[in-house]
């Protein structure tokens, strides 16, 4: 959790909201089907009615933060740009929204979602008898 005192005050921001941020931007990045596997479910999870920090997880300093995400990536586009691409997008995401400084944004790409119809070709065997 961040604490900052000022003249006028503490600001605290809870790690929860930090990944409820992360959770959003990469959810709105290209390429991500869907986070996997999340640990911090908390506030999110109250706020929204669905958990969007699932697969985040994040660590609050004084004035600094890292992140971790397990990601499934869409079948189709190249991962290492997705990848890049998400880094970015929470990264931006998060120090705009906090003024935390990002220190470093670590994706784990757990999967790939297939488009429904190559998961039906992929899982139909072929009938060989009638």
């Amino acid at each position: 959790m961040m604490t900052e005192e000022r003249d006028t005050g503490k600001i605290k921001i809870e790690s929860d909201v930090v990944a409820m941020i992360a959770g959003l931007a990469a959810s709105d990045t290209e390429g991500i089907a869907s986070m996997s596997g999340g640990i911090t479910e908390g506030l999110a999870k109250r706020v929204s009615g669905k958990n969007v920090s699932k697969g985040v997880k994040v660590e609050v300093g004084e004035t600094e933060t890292a992140i971790d995400l397990k990601v499934i990536v869409k079948y189709g586009f190249k991962i290492h740009e997705v990848a890049k691409s998400l880094q970015q997008n929470v990264k931006d995401a998060v120090e705009s929204m906090t003024g935390l400084h990002v220190v470093e944004v670590n994706v784990h790409v757990e999967g790939v979602e297939f488009h429904k119809e190559v998961e039906e070709e992929v899982e139909q065997p072929s009938v060989r008898i009638k």
